[in-house]
């Protein structure tokens, strides 16, 4: 999914392969001016016009553009597999899919809408969404949002209290998988293995059908 970021400046910017891009004045865009000194914060996402997306990471805003095709087959392929799974054993932890709205830190100037969230406190969920740490999020990485989701939404999600953070790139054919309960270091998996969920002792997610 293709990000673009909404400087308080006034300035659209495009993440392209980690540079920004200037792309054109915010006043020809409907976000208008962030509503505090310090950056953009969760009222500023909620006042957007309908059928605009975006994020927030520590005040700054990123407008989300509309997925591809194979970003949301993986998206209900992987649901699909999460959802039996947890059904068949009874599991209390719930699957959401994007868009769902998550208030990463629980305070005004974080909000994401991951692609996959799993929840296993349900106290954190409401009719608006999470409040707080989902334990295992994925994401479906495109060539333009791979800063984002290696690097930034990666140090969101471990600071946050994430558990599990997967990364899946469909044109690599790659699963990077990051532990952050037990520190370990980043494991990456090809499209041809199937890929073991950390939150669980017997659940492996079969990526064959992209193989």
């Amino acid at each position: 999914m293709e990000y673009r970021v909404l400087e308080r400046e006034g300035r659209f910017m495009t993440i392209e392969g980690g540079k920004n891009v200037q792309e054109k004045s915010a006043q020809d865009k409907p976000f208008g001016e962030a509503s505090s000194g310090g950056g953009y914060t969760v009222a500023d996402i909620e006042v957007l016009p309908e059928g605009e997306r975006a994020e927030l990471i520590d005040g700054e805003m990123f407008r989300m553009s509309s997925p591809t095709l194979t970003h949301q087959e993986m998206i209900v392929e992987l649901s699909a597999q999460i959802y039996l799974y947890i059904k068949r054993n009874k599991g209390k932890c719930k699957i959401i899919p994007a868009p769902f709205a998550v208030y990463i830190k629980d305070d005004i100037h974080n909000y994401v809408e991951p692609d996959i969230s799993v929840v296993c406190d349900r106290e954190k969920l409401d009719e608006k969404g999470c409040h707080g740490a989902p334990d295992w999020v994925v994401e479906i990485v495109s060539p333009s949002s791979k800063q984002m989701d290696y690097v930034r939404k990666l140090s969101l999600y471990e600071e946050a209290g994430v558990r599990e953070y997967w990364i899946v790139d469909a044109e690599q054919r790659m699963v990077t998988v990051y532990d952050f309960v037990h520190k370990k270091k980043a494991e990456q998996h090809t499209f041809s293995e199937k890929v073991k969920a950390g939150i669980y002792e017997d659940l492996f997610l079969d990526f064959k059908d992209w193989n």
